[in-house]
């Protein structure tokens, strides 16, 4: 039986890592990821434990094997996370990051909001929620690309 439940958390935790997205959550190493690859930063606002739109956003494009896939190559990926819950807190140098973020690039607060940008932090674009497939959510990314 031991072996038994140490088999099944090494299972459960080999599959989360597999199919977690590689979001950063430091916007200085983003920028020195997307500075170093070539690539556009794809900041996020999103309110993880409370923001329905969020997390329809989140399984329907962020979580998916076809989205992954192509952000690895194409996009540094940012997380600013905002949860309500206690149990969901976030450290609070953490959450100040994300109200600095906040601050400079969603100063309306909106939820979902996804800010497409350069390694110096120019905006090329914002999007939000929308009921689309990931291959076009991708093209209107992409769109926002200079």
């Amino acid at each position: 039986m031991k072996k038994y439940i140490v088999f099944l958390l090494f299972t459960v935790i080999s599959v989360g890592t597999i199919t977690a997205q590689d979001w950063n959550t430091d916007f200085t190493t983003a920028k020195e990821l997307a500075e170093t690859n070539d690539l556009p930063i794809i900041l996020v606002f999103q309110g993880s434990d409370w923001c329905a739109p969020c997390i329809k956003l989140d399984r329907a494009i962020w979580s998916t094997n076809e989205f992954k896939e192509y952000a690895k190559e194409h996009y540094v990926m940012l997380q600013a996370d905002f949860p309500r819950r206690k149990k969901n807190a976030l450290p609070e140098e953490q959450l100040n990051i994300n109200k600095v973020l906040a601050e400079n690039y969603n100063r309306q607060g909106i939820f979902p909001f996804v800010v497409v940008m350069n390694a110096n932090g120019e905006v090329y674009g914002e999007t939000s929620y929308k009921k689309l497939t990931p291959k076009e959510f991708i093209e209107e990314l992409n769109s926002f690309i200079k």
